[in-house]
């Protein structure tokens, strides 16, 4: 009796798991509140399950969302101790999807939307991923998904300026740079950098002559870099995919 009474005193917890084009994201949620995060490359996600199953006790939900070429399944024996969710084209969304070819749109442009209706439910909201790729996603104050746009991210940008031509030299970014450069290198970043601001700003621009009130995200890998170049008015959430994945299995487990 002892041991039937402690074990539900313990608060039940959700595991994350986010397989993206370059690395993973695991994340451990108590209700709505984020308790642990890692960031580890994709080969390590198995061995960083475990442990996460055997620190917090007990993980009752596992959600699954892999963009990579990489397969992955959660381990049969951890399978039978959950409630799973592997996110699909299938998988019911808490939100209208509008998109015109749903069946097309990424797991990780599903979580952002889904983190938008929860934050910021019957709002206009812009979500921008700046990751690999950079993305902006739109759901209107009815919790409709309309769509958005995909562009080249930073580090795109660099390597393709490098890999089309002869003589351009690869690049990193690296924090401000001026609007004129005066070197080779100073110009790509210049080109790069301040391009990409101002496409983003120009984007969010648009995006509010047509929709009142917008509330505008900005997330993923270069988000940080990204914010310091950009106006104010612009909210920075590195957790926003993931706050967005624990949604939706909540959202499943719950019908």
């Amino acid at each position: 009796m002892l041991l039937y009474f402690s074990f539900f005193k313990h608060p039940l917890m959700n595991l994350i798991i986010d397989i993206g084009n370059t690395v993973a994201k695991l994340a451990v949620f108590q209700k709505n509140e984020l308790l642990r995060k890692e960031v580890v490359e994709q080969e390590l996600v198995s061995e960083i399950i475990y442990n996460l199953f055997k620190e917090y006790f007990p993980i009752n939900k596992v959600v699954v969302s892999n963009v990579s070429s990489v397969s992955f399944r959660l381990p049969e024996k951890l399978q039978q101790r959950v409630k799973l969710v592997e996110l699909s084209a299938a998988t019911p969304l808490p939100f209208k999807n509008l998109y015109a070819t749903p069946a097309t749109l990424g797991n990780d442009r599903k979580a952002l939307v889904a983190a938008a209706v929860k934050n910021y439910p019957a709002q206009n909201v812009l979500v921008i991923d700046a990751g690999t790729c950079i993305t902006y996603d739109f759901k209107n104050a009815a919790d409709e998904y309309l769509g958005g746009g995909i562009s080249p991210g930073l580090k795109m940008r660099f390597r393709a300026l490098n890999s089309f031509t002869a003589n351009l030299p690869l690049v990193e970014a690296e924090g401000t740079c001026d609007l004129i450069g005066d070197s080779t290198i100073s110009s790509i970043r210049s080109g790069v950098q301040q391009g990409t601001v101002m496409e983003i700003e120009g984007i969010i621009h648009t995006y509010s002559n047509r929709y009142r009130n917008l509330i505008t995200i900005i997330t993923g890998g270069d988000a940080s870099f990204l914010s310091i170049n950009l106006k104010n008015g612009i909210f920075a959430n590195s957790n926003f995919l993931l706050e967005g994945l624990n949604y939706i299995l909540e959202f499943n487990i719950d019908q």
